[in-house]
């Protein structure tokens, strides 16, 4: 996988110009202005992660936040923006340091947390643990959104699905290419 650290208008790709991915990284990366938005131009899909925070004007996405950015339990909410929304662009966004990756190191800070927080005792939360971890590890972040922009695109064939990756260091976009 090779990213590219968007940080001028030259280096988006003739492809996504005049598209609300372009849009989306001219905000996110260059500054762009905010205008006022009527309705959603694309949908984003991106790491439920509290350290990422885009700059975009309201209105301008639908927003679904699901840990590494797995949109594989929200479908239908992808084919409401699609049909209702009548989205027609897709940004996936993975990121560093994703707390989904290497889930099984976490295993025993996840069940004490949900004792000690929950209240839930241990049998339990092992059990919650082992029945969802699995369909929510991922083991690296850019791979992954990658292959989920691909599903995405085979499903929904008559929507463009760009990968991107966003660096916490910077708050700054990078495109994907595999």
């Amino acid at each position: 996988m090779k990213t590219v650290k968007i940080t001028d208008i030259s280096q988006i790709p003739p492809e996504y110009m005049n598209t609300p991915i372009a849009e989306l990284i001219g905000y996110q990366n260059l500054g762009k202005e905010l205008h006022a938005c009527h309705s959603a131009r694309l949908l984003v899909g991106m790491c439920m992660d509290n350290r990422k925070q885009l700059r975009i004007p309201e209105n301008f996405a639908y927003i679904l936040r699901t840990g590494g950015a797995n949109l594989r339990n929200s479908e239908f909410k992808v084919s409401y923006a699609i049909a209702i929304g009548e989205i027609k662009h897709i940004a996936l966004i993975a990121h560093n340091n994703c707390g989904m990756v290497n889930l099984a190191s976490k295993k025993s800070q996840f069940i004490e947390g949900l004792c000690k927080n929950a209240g839930w005792n241990r049998d339990r939360a092992e059990e919650h643990f082992m029945n969802y971890a699995p369909m929510f590890e991922i083991d690296n972040e850019a791979e992954f959104v990658v292959a989920e922009a691909k599903r995405l695109a085979d499903k929904y064939p008559g929507i463009m699905v760009v990968p991107l990756y966003y660096s916490l260091e910077d708050n700054l976009l990078s495109l994907i290419s595999d």
